[in-house]
């Protein structure tokens, strides 16, 4: 689990979430699951809990990345410290993740992802990648 946006928003795998205690410890309050495949964390009734079974590919129907997206972006404009994770950190997650930031920032999806990845290990999806792009680009 990496942050981010201090005090704002982390990054992480399905095992980052699976770990209660570090998640509140990082004063996280919301978690945004993108993993299809994974099994909701144990978490305190008090952490809002947010599942979008994103699949790392085409076959994602727009309404889900959308719906996904506006989320994250709003926790990140409600200021919510929120982690947002997939099953192995490195390819969903920093895809809408970077889409949300997009639009709360208004930078382009490109310059939001790269500000996402950092130096941190990634694959983001192609498919998926173009998807997303393309749905930040109709709600310009």
């Amino acid at each position: 689990m990496r942050e981010v946006i201090p005090q704002r928003l982390w990054l992480g795998n399905a095992g980052d979430a699976r770990n209660p205690g570090r998640v509140l410890d990082a004063g996280i309050t919301a978690v945004v699951n993108l993993a299809g495949e994974e099994l909701p964390p144990n978490l305190p009734r008090d952490v809002i809990y947010c599942h979008f079974p994103v699949v790392d590919g085409p076959d994602n129907p727009p309404q889900l990345l959308e719906i996904a997206i506006r989320a994250v972006a709003t926790l990140l404009e409600e200021e919510v410290p929120t982690l947002v994770y997939c099953e192995e950190g490195m390819s969903r997650s920093l895809a809408l993740t970077a889409a949300a930031i997009s639009r709360w920032r208004g930078q382009t999806p490109e310059d939001a992802l790269r500000s996402v990845i950092g130096d941190a290990p990634h694959d983001v999806s192609t498919a998926l990648w173009h998807d997303v792009r393309a749905l930040v680009a109709e709600a310009g």
